[in-house]
């Protein structure tokens, strides 16, 4: 069994007290991770511009070739792990076994988490909207034609409370790294694997391990580190979301409420995108913000519903280690049965059914964990509170409403895939603040472009652009 230390800017600490992680159906111990509390991370906040002025000690371009060789070895390499080493397919195996994803799905998450740090010079080069790097390290530079420009960084770490349900999200504090910014992470105590494989790639890659943190604990670590970083992130419920809504030190990142809507031009011809329908809602077993829980459309919606049902219904339980497994456990048993019994209230609605009921029971309890399968639901009305409804599943509501409602009914949306040419509803998306990525045309909601922002663009997040002028001394 593996023991995991915390790292506290470029010292393992081993504590006395921590936190077995376990194997999510055997209950086998795969890990045990060092517990470390808030006040040890407050403490260790007093080294945080330490993290930031080893990374500005490396020119920026062979920062960004290190982050590519990190890429290579996170993707290949057997690598540090804790009192051990791991491979990669150690790697897969142990993170399946404790989040309860199947394999081919950890997997994939690993080559979307390598093409992120790997292609990191065309990423930034996008958020950056092409400016030197170099501006950025040295805080002021030319822009062109004569322009001075200033940008201002806002913390010399960026912190992030990371989440269990999947490893794809870590793409989103990847480039921290290469922008001369340390990080300062608290693992997820189900998902430590990501976080602790990446930032050892960092360091084999030739980054100084003085420039990562890394806090496993409870929630004391969090809100201590939400309330001394001045650049967080934080991954959780809608509820979490409203808490830091507003805050300029948080950027939360929660349930997406994607939708797909179908424009009245074409929506007699719904039978053309089921695939992408499909794609959208069932996608690494729905656990993503970027799935489509909404799908919405002016007329068809219950022959679409029942054809994503016939699709979709009979999906079952299969072992982690089989390469066609498309659902994820509950590692904790009691939050598969608590979704169930909201899906259930949400069915007592009028107005709203289970296009799935046929295809058997969609609560599956075993010993340890528990599963849910698939659940399409219809709903005749916009009005119907389950069309505000996005679960840790493959869930999705087809909605039933006229086409000059959409706009006024879809409420906050991360990613629309407008199936549609009419000019009027694509203009109205555009200027629509409650969408923010938006897909025209027959893009899948799980289909990212990387060279664009998701949720806001973290440059904008980690620095301020400012006024800077120079002149000679008189």
């Amino acid at each position: 069994m593996l023991k995991l230390s915390a790292l506290r800017f470029g010292k393992t600490y081993q504590s006395l007290e921590t936190q077995e992680v376990v194997h999510f159906d055997t209950g086998e111990p795969i890990a045990s991770i060092s517990q470390v509390n808030g006040g040890m991370l407050q403490l260790d906040m007093k080294h945080a511009p330490r993290a930031r002025a080893v990374l500005r000690e490396i020119p920026s371009q062979e920062l960004l070739e290190r982050c590519s060789k990190a890429a290579e070895l996170f993707a290949s390499a057997t690598l540090p792990m804790g009192d051990g080493t791991q491979t990669v397919d150690e790697f897969i195996h142990q993170q399946s076994a404790s989040t309860g994803l199947p394999e081919h799905m950890c997997l994939a998450n690993m080559k979307k988490n390598t093409f992120v740090l790997a292609n990191m010079k065309q990423i930034l080069d996008a958020l950056t909207r092409g400016l030197d790097l170099d501006i950025f390290a040295r805080g002021h530079g030319e822009e062109g034609r004569g322009v001075t420009v200033s940008y201002q960084v806002q913390s010399p770490v960026l912190g992030a409370v990371l989440p269990n349900n999947s490893p794809g999200v870590h793409t989103l504090w990847l480039p921290a790294v290469a922008m001369q910014i340390g990080l300062l992470l608290k693992p997820g105590s189900q998902e430590p694997w990501t976080p602790y494989r990446m930032i050892a790639a960092f360091i084999e890659a030739g980054i100084p391990a003085e420039a990562f943190g890394l806090y496993p604990g409870g929630h004391d670590v969090g809100s201590t580190l939400l309330a001394r970083c001045r650049r967080s992130m934080i991954f959780g419920s809608a509820q979490t979301v409203e808490q830091y809504s507003g805050n300029p030190r948080v950027q939360p990142h929660g349930p997406g409420f994607s939708k797909i809507l179908i424009g009245d031009d074409v929506v007699d011809h719904w039978e053309d995108y089921l695939d992408l329908m499909v794609e959208s809602v069932y996608s690494n077993s729905g656990r993503s913000c970027i799935n489509c829980s909404g799908i919405w459309a002016s007329r068809h919606t219950e022959a679409i519903a029942q054809a994503l049902a016939e699709r979709l219904g009979g999906v079952d339980v299969l072992p982690p280690s089989d390469p066609q497994a498309g659902l994820a456990a509950f590692t904790n048993a009691a939050m598969a049965t608590g979704t169930w019994a909201l899906v259930q209230q949400d069915l007592a609605e009028s107005g709203v059914t289970d296009m799935t009921s046929a295809f058997g029971p969609r609560l599956i309890e075993k010993e340890r964990c528990a599963y849910l399968r698939p659940v399409i639901l219809h709903a005749d009305s916009p009005d119907r509170g389950v069309v505000a409804k996005e679960y840790m599943f493959p869930f999705t509501s087809v909605v039933n409403c006229p086409q000059a409602q959409f706009l006024k009914k879809i409420g906050p949306t991360l990613i629309c895939t407008a199936l549609t040419a009419d000019a009027k509803l694509i203009d109205d998306l555009t200027e629509s603040t409650d969408v923010d990525r938006l897909n025209i045309g027959a893009i899948a909601t799980n289909r990212l472009n990387w060279l664009q922002p998701h949720e806001g663009n973290l440059t904008d997040f980690l620095f301020r652009s400012r006024a800077y002028q120079h002149a000679p001394l008189v």
